[in-house]
């Protein structure tokens, strides 16, 4: 009788701790985004698909409507997957340096004209529900490596995605060029 009721403690110890290790497990999946669940297909409602971008919040981010939403007038906001531009002015903090350098070049390439979204089928939405995309532009260079090569956005490997590689090389191409936020000014600021 006694062995059986250690027997018990033991096994509930273990079912306390296998539990645990399960509700940390799900919380760390859940941070990284592999548990966004969505209705709806994203991957068949944008992958591939051509928008027109309205309006650039900031550097990464910006929204667009599709050609077929057009008698709703509904717009889906898009972050560049891959890429980390600096912050734009928010909620009363100012804006991170090269913020509106960034903005202003996603503003010339795309803003009121017309974009391509790629989506990655394992990530297809972040956790702010924000359409995650590489963005390819008229010409069929992508934004989210333009920015990069312009040293306007840092490689962002946050969310898995299949240009991870390019990407990195795309800023270590800006970093040896001093470009943008490597610059020498750039950095001296950063450094205040």
């Amino acid at each position: 009788m006694a062995r059986t009721l250690a027997s018990r403690r033991l096994r509930r110890r273990w079912l306390g701790v296998l539990s645990l290790l399960i509700i940390a497990g799900l919380v760390f999946a859940d941070q990284r985004g592999w548990l966004l669940v969505r209705s709806g297909n994203d991957l068949g409602a944008y992958h591939g698909r051509i928008a027109r971008v309205v309006q650039v919040i900031d550097g990464d981010t910006f929204d667009v409507e599709l050609p077929d939403s057009l008698h709703e007038r509904s717009f889906t906001r898009v972050r560049l997957i891959g890429v980390d531009c600096p912050e734009a002015a928010h909620s009363g903090n100012p804006a991170e340096p090269l913020a509106d350098n960034a903005t202003e070049l996603t503003r010339l390439l795309c803003e009121n004209g017309t974009v391509t979204l790629w989506l990655e089928p394992s990530q297809p939405r972040d956790i702010f529900g924000r359409v995650l995309a590489h963005v390819e532009l008229p010409d069929r260079k992508r934004l989210n490596e333009e920015l990069l090569l312009n040293g306007l956005a840092k490689a962002d490997d946050r969310w898995p995605h299949t240009l991870l590689v390019r990407y990195a090389q795309a800023e270590i191409t800006a970093r040896r060029g001093k470009a943008g936020l490597w610059s020498d000014m750039a950095q001296r600021a950063a450094s205040r």
